[in-house]
């Protein structure tokens, strides 16, 4: 039976590939990627760089475009469900027709797959619909949560609290979360910082973690939201694009 090997690759830099990940890299045989878009190609020649360097000789690399995905829609709900459908066929062609019947392929994802990504929920669908046979696993990657938390030095949660991970959607909706003290703010493409009340909230921000441009800002909100802000434009004028994590924390008292 096919084989695939979900592999987390990390937030950006190489180191944070895992032991595990490099031993799923040397027993992969044809490597699946789902490229976005020009303006992230340093992505995929980061991608290309890990599997020359970790990657079994004879190994076969296979690029196709990856579903876009309607980001501007109200119903966020529906396009999502329309992106994964997609995503499904993309990639059930891609095991059909470059995965031989007893082989081994490997999807790579940033970070770690089992953080707001969608491959297991993809594989699984694909597999619900009885077309195609295979089995799969799943390495765990370095989060950027993680690497957030490490290049500011602190911890995601305080003694005896728990800490809340969600979106910038929801973070805008709904202001600091309800009932939260610590809160992980990710898939953020408008700032959603900027719009809650920044009273007695500490921020550690960071974008392109793990990468040569990595940007890292830490204080009070209402001192550095501004900052914050200005740079994270600054930066998408100049890249093309944006990729930020960063931990809203309510100062004691």
């Amino acid at each position: 039976m096919r084989h695939i090997n979900v592999i987390g690759i990390g937030a950006g830099d190489p180191d944070h590939l895992t032991l595990q990940a490099v031993k799923a890299f040397a027993r992969t045989e044809v490597f699946l990627l789902l490229d976005k878009n020009e303006q992230r190609q340093e992505l995929v020649e980061l991608r290309l760089r890990m599997i020359e360097e970790h990657a079994r000789p004879g190994h076969r690399v296979v690029q196709i475009p990856d579903a876009e995905r309607d980001r501007t829609t109200p119903a966020y709900r529906e396009a999502v469900d329309d992106w994964r459908r997609r995503r499904s066929e993309l990639v059930e062609s891609l095991i059909t027709e470059h995965v031989g019947p007893d082989g081994t392929g490997a999807l790579l994802v940033w970070g770690d797959p089992c953080l707001y990504d969608s491959i297991t929920a993809v594989l699984d669908e694909i597999l619900a619909q009885g077309r195609t046979e295979f089995s799969y696993d799943v390495v765990p990657g370095v989060s950027s949560v993680s690497v957030l938390a490490a290049r500011h030095r602190t911890t995601l949660n305080r003694v005896g609290r728990p800490v809340r991970i969600t979106t910038g959607r929801r973070l805008a909706a709904e202001g600091f979360p309800p009932g939260a003290e610590d809160a992980v703010v990710m898939l953020d493409g408008r700032g959603a910082f900027a719009g809650i009340d920044p009273e007695g909230v500490h921020i550690h921000y960071g974008a392109y973690l793990g990468t040569p441009d990595e940007i890292l800002v830490s204080g009070p909100l209402a001192d550095k939201a501004e900052e914050i802000a200005r740079l994270r434009q600054e930066a998408r004028d100049a890249k093309g694009w944006i990729m930020d994590t960063y931990l809203l924390r309510r100062t004691e008292g």
